[in-house]
């Protein structure tokens, strides 16, 4: 399938979920994380969730983060496909950008080459690792700025698609796991 059916599939799909279906799923997933050997690392780069856009609701998952003592990570948008990392503390202040999404005002940045591992928004993905995001390059970018052992973890409230996505760029960067409420897959 093209990336661009799949937006349109898994957009539409995501409007099918309530916000207790969202907040029941987005528990699941955090304690999926449990089952990846990731838990010896040091920073954690997590995205924030769009509730417009009924993402996964990635405060369990950064709960669980900051319970383990791990140093947690938000990006915020610097330019065109440029994302700056800042350390998330318990004064960090947050507004939201144009696409609804609650960015760090200020604090302390923390450098791409720093980033253990990386939870990835995603519309969908398939069983090869390959990910659809919303075309707009950002985590591409940010991945590509990032060690090559950097852990690469996609979110998804939807199984793999079974057909290989067959629009794959060269510059998309592959997932390393992708959580689902129902299995953690490993590519």
């Amino acid at each position: 399938m093209l990336k661009h059916e799949l937006r349109k599939k898994y957009k539409n799909l995501r409007l099918e979920l309530n916000e207790s279906k969202i907040s029941d799923l987005s528990l699941i997933l955090a304690n999926q994380a449990l089952q990846i050997p990731i838990w010896d690392f040091f920073y954690f780069h997590i995205f924030l969730s769009i509730e417009e856009q009924k993402e996964i609701d990635t405060l369990p998952l950064i709960t669980l983060l900051q319970g383990k003592d791990k140093n947690v990570v938000v990006p915020k948008v610097r330019g065109v496909n440029s994302m700056e990392n800042y350390l998330l503390t318990d004064s960090t202040p947050f507004k939201k950008n144009k696409w609804g999404i609650p960015e760090p005002v200020d604090g302390i940045v923390i450098q791409e080459d720093k980033i253990d591992v990386v939870f990835i928004p995603l519309l969908a993905f398939d069983a090869m690792g390959n990910r659809v995001g919303y075309g707009k390059g950002f985590y591409d970018t940010f991945l590509g700025k990032c060690r090559t052992e950097t852990v690469k973890i996609g979110l998804s409230f939807f199984s793999a698609e079974t057909e290989p996505i067959s629009d794959v760029h060269e510059n998309d960067v592959k997932l390393d796991y992708c959580i689902t409420p129902e299995k953690v897959y490993a590519f």
